[in-house]
């Protein structure tokens, strides 16, 4: 039973990760149309966001498990970041790049940090 229970908690990550990524994707979108957002900005900015839904995915996985946040928070940065790099592999077949690699340790650190937070958030 508790399997299932951690398989729902890593299923509430995953789709809060990518319901953000997805509504920010559109309203980006609308910031590069309509203003004169430069690449460099983009970059940072697109960071910033990749790491706070990251942390926030591991969040609600940490709180949903109630226990073993820091798991269920890598198990939430390794899913993610798999499918990423799966799709990268699939539809461009491209591997990481070492800046990538950098990238997505940084996204497995901070869901990490959101899975603890989110465990402890309801004690």
């Amino acid at each position: 039973m508790m399997a299932i229970s951690r398989l729902t908690a890593l299923l509430y990550g995953w789709i809060a990760i990518f319901a953000l990524m997805l509504l920010s994707s559109f309203v980006l979108a609308l910031f590069i149309r309509y203003t004169e957002l430069s690449h460099s900005t983009l970059e940072w900015l697109t960071l910033g966001l990749g790491l706070f839904y990251l942390f926030v995915g591991g969040f609600l996985s940490g709180l949903k498990g109630k226990d073993k946040g820091w798991l269920l928070g890598a198990l939430t940065g390794i899913g993610y970041s798999l499918f990423i790099f799966l799709y990268q592999l699939l539809a461009y077949d491209q591997m990481f790049s070492g800046e990538q690699w950098l990238f997505h340790g940084l996204f497995l650190l901070t869901a990490i940090l959101g899975g603890i937070f989110g465990v402890n958030a309801q004690k």
